[in-house]
């Protein structure tokens, strides 16, 4: 390449807004791990996958996702499992939170157009301890992903053996903390074997939340530790978390008490574990303990809504977040109690906020609706409850399914790829867009305030 053609590509990087830069980066991983996993070597029989499988996988994992074409389990051979697991653990944490890692022990200077992309990538709002924040995010990570590691390996090394048990416990570690829903257990059962095992479903659970919370709210729990003193959308997160594991675990109960083909024959601790696992594995995870396909149809949309809902910003999940959920219920009350404004915490919640928490919503919505009338026209045999499921589980990049993804044809899987790297991509760079141009706008009008218009509602 010649130094004019290097200027040209440097000019065009430079001028990139952070959000295009993290679309073309997250893209640019996905084509990186979709060429490997093409690759012979990558699969179990020693044939390639094709390129669709392959891309398909690629981006599952990149968006931590957990949709699969191909069993996990058997199809890929080793190398294809450390492919898999390695863009999990990009994508769960982000390629600007990686790379500026690399920079760091590198001794390379984090400049200001780095810090605002970092910015943008884990969805802070200020620059200010950015680069140290991240050294919090990577090691703090490890740590989490270690322990998880180390308990999990207590029933695989057991039933599994040494070698293969370790790995199991790592993989599962990594998939789980990145809310991926990625396993090795073979023949698509996820964890449906452990249903009732306390240890496997409390450490995969607990995986699932913290890496669903947020890495600026596990901070404060870690060092701030008394909730009258955290952040506000640390409070938000918390108290929404709460409730909808709450809401989940007993409405999960009370559907799939006596469905013998769920958790009908189980002890009661047996449902206890079943249905605080479902209440937490939709929240982005993808991770299941009983048969999805066989779920009553309450508990099937209860799954679709916390689906929806997703995990925490800043945090290693998807969908539309709990703040966003929070803001919208608490605008909508104050509205009900005749309030002028919208209070959490002792603490107003700004105009901008409610406006990025409904655009982010509406936007999402409509992804999914565009989604679904592609896959009514492309898979006409499928019904339309198993579509809705698949859409809303790739947009909220969970990976939950009704087993209908390894049967979609080309249209179908390319319009789940497509919802995944939206899903996961879209609310942020959303956010970022409309920011800018709620910036923008106060930039051209100055001082002066247009009239107001009425409109009547409702």
């Amino acid at each position: 390449m010649n130094n004019k053609k290097i200027f040209r590509l440097k000019h065009y990087v430079t001028h990139r807004s952070p959000a295009e830069i993290l679309i073309f980066g997250f893209a640019a991983v996905i084509l990186i791990g979709a060429l490997l996993l093409t690759l012979p070597i990558s699969s179990a029989s020693g044939n390639s996958p094709g390129f669709l499988n392959a891309f398909f996988t690629a981006t599952s994992a990149v968006c931590v996702t957990g949709l699969v074409v191909v069993d996990t389990g058997t199809f890929w051979s080793l190398f294809g499992k450390l492919v898999i697991i390695t863009l999990i653990q990009i994508g769960g944490l982000g390629f600007m939170s990686l790379t500026t890692m690399f920079f760091v022990l590198a001794g390379k200077r984090i400049t200001i157009k780095d810090r605002l992309l970092i910015q943008s990538s884990v969805n802070t709002d200020s620059i200010s301890g950015i680069v140290k924040f991240i050294k919090y995010i990577f090691f703090s990570s490890l740590v989490i992903e270690l322990v998880g590691a180390l308990f999990l390996s207590m029933v695989f090394i057991p039933e599994f053996g040494f070698g293969k048990g370790l790995a199991y416990s790592v993989f599962h570690a990594i998939s789980a903390f990145c809310n991926a829903g990625f396993d090795l257990m073979g023949n698509f059962s996820s964890l449906t074997r452990y249903v009732d095992n306390f240890l496997v479903n409390f450490v995969i659970g607990g995986l699932i939340i913290f890496g669903g919370l947020g890495f600026a709210v596990t901070s404060d729990i870690l060092y701030i530790r008394k909730f009258n003193k955290m952040t506000m959308q640390a409070k938000l997160v918390l108290v929404i978390t709460g409730a909808l594991l709450l809401f989940g675990f007993v409405l999960f109960f009370i559907f799939e008490f006596n469905n013998p083909r769920t958790m009908g024959n189980l002890s009661l601790n047996g449902k206890i574990l079943a249905s605080f696992f479902q209440s937490v594995s939709p929240r982005t995870a993808g991770f299941n303990t009983i048969d999805m396909a066989a779920l009553t149809k309450p508990s099937l949309f209860l799954t679709m809504l916390l689906m929806f809902v997703g995990a925490s910003p800043g945090s290693t999940g998807g969908g539309v977040k709990t703040t966003t959920i929070g803001i919208i219920i608490l605008t909508v009350a104050s509205v009900l109690n005749g309030k002028k404004d919208v209070i959490a915490h002792k603490r107003t919640i700004t105009g901008p906020a409610i406006r990025r928490a409904v655009s982010v919503v509406v936007i999402a919505m409509a992804i999914i609706i565009v989604m679904i009338f592609v896959l009514l026209c492309s898979e006409p045999d499928l019904s339309f409850e198993s579509i809705l499921f698949e859409v809303l589980s790739a947009s909220g990049t969970v990976g939950l399914s009704m087993g209908i993804t390894p049967h979609l044809s080309i249209s179908g899987k390319l319009a789940l790829i497509v919802t995944m790297f939206v899903g996961r991509l879209g609310p942020l760079t959303v956010a970022y867009a409309i920011s800018r141009n709620e910036k923008r706008l106060k930039e051209n009008i100055g001082s002066f305030k247009l009239p107001d218009g009425n409109i009547m509602i409702g």
